[in-house]
């Protein structure tokens, strides 16, 4: 049972009144991602993180990521999918619709160690923080070049870098020092997703699955994608810290 939920177009938690004693879960939620592109009937996407009901639902949501019990989302594309982890591998669904039911079509999805893509609003590149740049720089002089893939909608982005590897960032910058992206929601959901799979996802200095979240609505800076991608990330961040 239900006994709460948590969503971006709430200011606060809904506790629903009959789950008050008998609840179980907390939903977290991102009912639109990519809500921009609903006007040019482009890709969208819903995020959602379940997490046990405790003594009162801030001590349930304000932990980290680990404490999740499944996270996943669904993309509305070319076709509906379901892609979701319960702590025991990824798993992906499409939905059929003449029998009205999602259908499992790969199971205990692996993301490459290294990938071919890239995927952030390169449209930033000027207010981005520093390291970020300097990563951008690294990737893009390698003999092995880099597709960019942004769609505005970030679980298609890292959906496409699920299956070929990559990385998806989101950083701080001169307008948002704290990041855009919610935490409890939107990255520590996407974070579990892609830990299971083999990838990581980090904030350029902390892992975002060891976040403990100060408020419900929280924003931080964000990279999701395979590893070695993400180590050199990190890296940038590491390297610029030391000058």
């Amino acid at each position: 049972m239900v006994g709460a939920i948590v969503s971006e177009e709430m200011t606060e938690p809904l506790v629903t009144e009959p789950c008050r004693t008998s609840g179980k879960y907390v939903v977290l939620v991102d009912p639109i991602d990519g809500s921009s592109n609903l006007d040019v009937d482009c890709v969208v996407g819903s995020i959602f993180s379940i997490r046990g009901l405790k003594d009162s639902v801030e001590e349930s949501i304000l932990t980290e990521g680990t404490h999740q019990v499944a996270a996943g989302y669904i993309m509305y594309g070319t076709s509906t999918i379901l892609v979701y982890t319960a702590g025991d591998g990824v798993h992906s669904f499409v939905l059929d619709e003449e029998i009205g039911e999602f259908v499992l079509d790969h199971d205990n999805v692996r993301m490459p160690d290294l990938g071919k893509t890239m995927a952030s609003n390169f449209g930033n590149y000027r207010i981005w923080a520093e390291p970020v740049r300097k990563f951008v720089e690294t990737l893009t002089t390698r003999e092995k070049g880099y597709s960019l893939r942004y769609s505005g909608a970030l679980v298609a982005d890292l959906h496409q870098i699920l299956h070929r590897g990559g990385i998806y960032f989101y950083p701080e910058d001169n307008t948002r020092p704290k990041g855009k992206l919610r935490l409890l929601y939107e990255c520590a959901p996407l974070a579990m997703i892609a830990e299971q799979a083999g990838g990581g996802a980090t904030t350029g200095k902390t892992r975002v699955m060891s976040i403990r979240p100060e408020s419900v609505h929280q924003r931080i800076p964000f990279a999701i994608g395979s590893r070695h991608e993400v180590e050199i990330y990190e890296n940038a961040y590491r390297v610029g810290e030391q000058d």
